[in-house]
């Protein structure tokens, strides 16, 4: 080897021995980033979702509360309703029927709401001096009552009277309706409804036979009222009126007269049409 470059070999040992190395560490940025991160919880996304979740649950609370009120609310008047088809049509404090319906662990609020609101306005609850009593449709006492209601319905051209309502009204219906026999008629409607209607004796006769077959032979199923109405009128038979529903009529719009109205002013003073001059056209010449 060259003398010449193992002196320079020599020199450079003994300038690196003589120069003090300081060593860099490394950033704490640096160090920090070779170590797993910690995800950030979001405070504001944190909270956010606690109180969705907490009105969902307060939601969910309400309806179930509500649905509950309602339910007992339908409860009570079913059961009203059932004591007094079965002849117990006396009133009930708000207590006796909680105590009867076995709805005892109501809340104090949802018994103020029953007293207060749901029980005053519901249609088919009676409530008389701080009890409550069930209010059928018809408030039929007996048999004699059905058929008084019955027969008034036949007066009046009103028509029959839904079986149901008169179950409704009537305590002991089924025995009543049985002992009133051929006095009252069932009529059974398409929706599978069952109506009563008074049986008038007085208006059954004999019907010729002959009359019968000119009455049957005559077909009606594909004629609408309008044509039989036409038919009869070019008979000089007079049909009744009013017995359909009625047509409404379209409303015509007006139109808008075209151009300004000429105002009419009112005449004063027609007492004085002989005295008093016109002064329009100026100061009339002096005769």
């Amino acid at each position: 080897m060259d003398p010449a470059l193992l002196r320079e070999r020599e020199l450079f040992q003994k300038r690196a021995l003589s120069t003090p190395a300081v060593e860099k560490r490394p950033a704490a940025s640096e160090s920090g980033s070779h170590k797993k991160k910690k995800p950030k919880v979001d405070k504001e996304s944190s909270s956010g979702s606690k109180n969705s979740s907490e009105s969902a649950n307060g939601s969910i609370n309400s309806k179930a509360s509500a649905g509950y009120k309602f339910g007992c609310l339908a409860k009570i008047v079913n059961y009203m309703k059932t004591r007094h088809q079965n002849g117990d049509t006396h009133f009930l404090t708000l207590d006796e029927i909680l105590d009867e319906t076995k709805l005892l662990d109501i809340s104090l609020k949802q018994k103020q709401w029953l007293m207060t609101e749901a029980l005053v306005s519901n249609p088919k609850i009676e409530v008389r001096d701080g009890t409550y009593g069930f209010k059928p449709k018809y408030n039929l006492k007996d048999k004699k009552a059905l058929l008084r209601l019955l027969d008034k319905h036949d007066q009046l051209g009103l028509g029959g009277v839904l079986l149901d309502d008169v179950e409704e009204g009537l305590p002991n219906s089924a025995k009543a309706i049985k002992a009133l026999g051929d006095q009252i008629v069932f009529v059974t409607r398409p929706d599978k409804k069952k109506i009563l209607f008074y049986n008038d004796k007085h208006c059954q006769f004999v019907v010729d036979e002959e009359f019968q077959k000119l009455w049957r032979s005559v077909p009606v199923d594909s004629i609408d009222e309008e044509k039989i109405e036409e038919y009869l009128k070019k008979q000089g038979i007079s049909s009744m009126q009013e017995t359909g529903p009625k047509k409404v009529m379209p409303v015509q719009k007006r139109k808008k007269q075209s151009g300004q109205r000429k105002r009419q002013f009112k005449t004063h003073n027609n007492h004085l049409a002989g005295v008093l001059e016109d002064y329009t056209d100026g100061v009339p010449a002096k005769k």
